[in-house]
């Protein structure tokens, strides 16, 4: 299924003046996979193990912090993104931490890549809440090799919390996003015979209500799933009791897991059909 131009127009425009606002110097790749409150990024990296060596795929890469990362622990990494602003940040970055990353501008909806162009892992980070889901897990799993890994992480859709957070951010998310539900999530079992799940964020949300209320952060100005990374050492003293807590509960009541505000997609074993 084509993806719907204007969409992608007004996507790669909006990341590319993301990109043009950022200053490469400013990033620290390492606090934004590993800092107390990158619990999505500390379980990927434990549940993917040794990178030395492997093929990397890093679809939709953004601002480049999970590819450099990757390949600072060893992995050969091709990123791809619509925006070529957001791949020129990648290189940057990249080069600033002493790693070669392959760039490759292509939608999700068009790699564009060879049919034996294949993957040991390939990494979608905030990615499937921007495209058509089914279609772009079909079109990702053909580049991932029989005993590959395709790993995810997305926003959920449930949460109120976070639901009048994305309806009042209107200036730091673009239209097209539509957060995952229980049936997209679903979706991944038609492609892969081993699908696991594991979901982020229930009572550790209070937190992004005392960035509002208490620090006054404008959800229009700050990007807050950022902010809460960046600042991560500042917020330990109360995400790491909230944590605990978000594991007791989640795992004695487990239908409270889709009111999470994150949930990592773990697939292997990937089907030659779809049904």
């Amino acid at each position: 299924m084509e993806a719907n131009p204007n969409i992608l127009e007004k996507e790669e425009k909006f990341h590319d003046e993301w990109a043009a606002s950022v200053n490469v110097d400013e990033i620290d790749v390492i606090t934004m996979n590993s800092a107390v409150t990158a619990p999505e990024m500390r379980y990927i990296t434990k549940k993917l193990g040794d990178l030395k060596g492997k093929k990397l795929l890093d679809v939709g890469c953004g601002l480049g912090e999970a590819s450099v990362y990757f390949a600072l622990q060893g992995a050969d990494v091709t990123s791809t993104d619509l925006s070529p602003g957001m791949l020129d940040v990648t290189k940057r970055l990249g080069k600033k931490h002493g790693v070669e990353i392959t760039t490759h501008q292509s939608a999700a909806e068009s790699f564009n890549f060879k049919d034996d162009d294949m993957f040991d892992v390939i990494y979608v980070g905030n990615l499937f809440h921007h495209v058509e889901i089914e279609p772009t897990i079909a079109r990702i799993k053909k580049h991932l090799k029989p005993n590959g890994t395709m790993i995810s992480w997305d926003p959920v859709a449930y949460n109120p919390i976070i639901n009048v957070y994305r309806a009042i951010a209107v200036d730091t998310r673009t239209e097209d996003e539509h957060p995952l539900t229980l049936k997209d999530i679903g979706s991944f079992k038609k492609h892969f015979a081993k699908v696991e799940t594991e979901w982020f964020w229930f009572f550790t949300l209070i937190i992004f209500i005392l960035m509002a209320v208490v620090q006054f952060k404008n959800p229009n100005k700050v990007r807050f799933w950022k902010a809460v990374v960046e600042d991560g050492e500042k917020w330990r003293w109360l995400y790491v009791p909230l944590a605990k807590l978000d594991a007791i509960v989640l795992t004695a009541l487990p239908f409270l897991r889709p009111l999470c505000w994150n949930v990592v997609i773990t697939a292997s074993q990937p089907k030659t059909s779809s049904k």
